[in-house]
């Protein structure tokens, strides 16, 4: 199959407390962008990126691709993103030019997907109309209010959602474009698709390493997990 990236830049990062976006912060020697943007461009099955940023950091993220991408076949397209993830990923869904075919939705701040999840998620894709990544709840979940705790939720179902997440493209913009008519913000793409479409949603088991860097701690950890990779050849 084939599919058109929308990779995820604009995000303020204001919980890592850093002096510039996350994704422009190194890992290893490598900004964090290039890590998730390198595995999607040596996927065949991406026929284009659409990287959604930051106005004034086009120049940033322009050197980055000039530096790591330049050699790249594949066509990268670089969108200026809105006030909320949600608004980002519609500007992305704007610039597709298939607007009939696949779509994957992917945090530039998840560096290290793999092409085995991209290739699991497309097999799904396919089959299903709509997929994303997760893995299960390690932890056992309290439900707490007030400062209490008023149970304990089984979490035998329970998943930890991650992206990529892949849908047909014109389902997925119908879906933001009703949500924006009613108002309707959802925590990621999937949850518009709950709320407006009319179809089930394929979970992918996705990796423990495939963290989103959040906080100044996340990057310690993707610091870690960055050098083991480069150590082992892991993550292919």
């Amino acid at each position: 199959m084939e599919y058109e990236l929308i990779l995820l830049g604009a995000g303020q990062g204001r919980r890592m407390r850093a002096s510039r976006n996350k994704v422009l912060l190194e890992l290893n020697g490598k900004p964090v962008l290039a890590y998730a943007l390198a595995t999607f461009l040596a996927d065949p099955a991406c026929q284009r990126a659409i990287v959604v940023i930051q106005e004034d950091e086009r120049s940033l993220v322009e050197a980055l691709i000039e530096t790591y991408f330049f050699e790249c076949g594949t066509a990268i397209e670089l969108v200026v993103g809105g006030c909320e993830r949600q608004d980002s990923v519609y500007q992305g869904l704007l610039a597709v030019e298939n607007q009939s075919g696949y779509v994957f939705v992917h945090d530039g701040a998840r560096p290290f997907v793999t092409q085995e999840i991209l290739k699991a998620v497309s097999k799904s894709v396919m089959r299903q109309q709509a997929a994303i990544v997760g893995v299960p709840v390690k932890d056992t979940i309290k439900k707490a209010e007030g400062g209490n705790v008023i149970g304990t939720i089984p979490r035998d179902t329970l998943w930890q959602v991650q992206t990529p997440q892949a849908f047909v493209t014109q389902e997925l913009k119908q879906a933001h474009e009703q949500a924006q008519a009613e108002g309707y913000l959802g925590t990621d793409d999937a949850s518009l698709i709950e709320q407006f479409g009319n179809r089930n949603i394929a979970m992918v088991a996705g990796s423990y390493e495939n963290i989103k860097l959040t906080t100044p701690d996340d990057m310690i950890m993707g610091e870690a997990i960055a050098k083991w990779r480069l150590q082992s050849g892991g993550g292919k």
